[in-house]
Parts: structure tokens; C-alpha cells; sequence
């Protein structure tokens, strides 16, 4: 259904994968688009089937987060169009695998600035007129890794993703009222691009079938949380599950357990 008044979603990484996903699912609602990913010509043919799909308007703009003043950049090029934003989805991120020391810092800083700056800084430039105008979403899409014990390997994703949950948390309390609404998305092992890229398919492709998830089912559950204000949105019944035995059993054991099942679902 259209909204009445026609709304505008910035969507990062939205090139492939959940990204795309949530494009895909907003474009379906009436929304239009603004879809940044560092490869522009597959934002473009995504922009394009769409517009053409949906009839509605998708524009695709090519920004490097890991630069320091990509965020000031973009959001400069999407004001010189013109374009309004009501809505907010931090997607983009990857996970950098091997241990802490297998990497210079310098890979480490640009993880958590492209992981956690930059959606907090996005967060932070564009919630204020979605405050004055009295509607706005955001949603940060975190993981369910974000509320278990951290793994050997891919040191930082855990922390980082915990970091969106627990910030998303804060910004949907601080924003209650305002007709602002902030989610964080935390999916389990959902079947997109991003485990080719990390290299954990091998792992993926011996999960069984009822811990998968399809990407755009994914995406059309984390809109319609992110639609009744739901600050945290883990998908899936079986990750609610594992998140539910992460709190309750006692840190210790996680930690065995974690620990004794890093390699299947990290590369190290």
C-alpha cells in the first residue's frame, strides 16, 4: 500500500544481499529510494527493475563509507538533489575474518568506523529533521551474533554488532514520542552474498534447513517490526531460541560452547 504522502529510505549496502532485500521490500510499500553501495553499476540495475517494478523513484549514489567524511559527502550530494530523507537503513558491513593479530590496526579502524561510526553518525545527522517533521525510521541492522559470547575469529563483529543493539536500544527510548521509530535488526544465518565474502559458505551450506532464512522474508518481517517500534527484532524462532539460551545459561558454559564452535561458523 502507498503511503499517502510519498516518504524517501536511505539504504546503505544495498547493492546485494539483506540490502537489497530491504529495498526490494520498501519499494513494494510505496517508498522511494536512495540506495548507496561502492558499486554503482549494480545499485543501478537494481534502481532501475525498481522503478520499473514499484513506480516509484530510486536513485543510487556511489559512496566509499571507509573514507572519513563519506557520511558528509553523501549526505551533501543527496541535499544538492533535492531529496528529503525519512528513513534510515544502516545495512552495509562485512565480516573480517582470522584472529586479532592476523590484522594491522589499520584494517581493525576501518572495521568498526564503516561497523559502528558510520551509522551512528548517520543516525545522528538525519534523525533531527525526522524529529521536526514528526516521522522518521531508522534501523540498524545488527545480528544475533550480538547476543552471544564473543567467537575466536572475526574478533570485533560480535562487539560491534552488540554495540548496534545496545544503541539502538537507547536512540528507540530516547525518540519515544516523537513518531521517530528505531529498530535493530539482528538476523541469524540468512541466505545472502555476504558469507561468500567472509568465507563461511563451506559452514553455511551444512547448516540444516530450519536454521536458514531467505533474505527477503527477512526483510519483510524487519519492516513490519521496525513499523510497531520494536527496538530489537531478532527473525526467526529458532535464533529468539539461541539468543534466549545465550542470556539464561550461565556466561561460563556460553563461553565452552562458543568457543568449542567458533571454526564452524568463523574462519580462523
Amino acid at each position: 500500500m502507498r503511503l499517502p504522502d510519498e516518504k524517501t529510505i536511505l539504504i546503505t549496502g544495498a547493492s546485494a544481499g539483506l540490502g537489497a532485500a530491504l529495498a526490494r521490500e520498501y519499494a513494494s510499500r510505496g517508498w522511494n529510494l536512495i540506495l548507496v553501495a561502492r558499486r554503482l553499476e549494480r545499485l543501478q540495475v537494481l534502481a532501475t527493475e525498481l522503478s520499473d517494478t514499484y513506480d516509484i523513484q530510486a536513485h543510487s549514489f556511489e559512496a566509499d563509507l571507509f573514507k572519513r567524511d563519506a557520511v558528509d559527502m553523501l549526505l551533501g550530494e543527496i541535499k544538492a538533489k533535492g531529496l528529503q530523507v525519512d528513513g534510515l537503513i544502516n545495512n552495509a558491513g562485512y565480516g573480517h575474518p582470522g584472529s586479532y593479530l592476523d590484522s594491522p590496526w589499520e584494517e581493525h579502524a576501518d572495521f568498526i568506523h564503516l561497523m559502528a561510526t558510520v551509522p551512528s553518525e548517520l543516525a545522528r545527522k538525519l534523525a533531527p529533521d525526522m524529529v521536526a517533521r514528526g516521522f522518521g525510521r531508522i534501523m540498524n541492522v545488527a545480528s544475533l551474533a550480538g547476543h552471544m559470547p564473543g567467537s575466536r575469529g572475526h574478533t570485533l563483529y560480535a562487539a560491534v554488532k552488540s554495540y548496534l543493539v545496545k544503541f539502538s536500544q537507547s536512540l528507540n527510548m530516547e525518540l519515544d514520542g516523537t513518531g521517530v521509530h528505531v529498530s535493530a535488526l539482528c538476523p541469524g544465518f540468512v541466505l545472502t552474498e555476504f558469507h561468500d565474502v567472509n568465507g563461511t559458505r563451506d559452514a553455511m551450506n551444512k547448516l540444516p534447513d530450519y536454521m536458514l532464512m531467505d533474505a527477503d522474508e527477512c526483510a519483510e518481517l524487519a519492516v513490519e517490526a521496525l513499523e510497531r517500534n520494536k527496538a530489537v527484532f531478532i527473525s526467526g524462532r529458532v535464533n529468539r531460541f539461541i539468543a534466549l539460551l545465550g542470556r539464561l545459561l550461565p556466561q561460563e558454559m556460553s563461553q565452552k560452547l562458543m568457543a568449542k564452535n567458533s571454526e564452524k561458523f568463523r574462519k580462523t
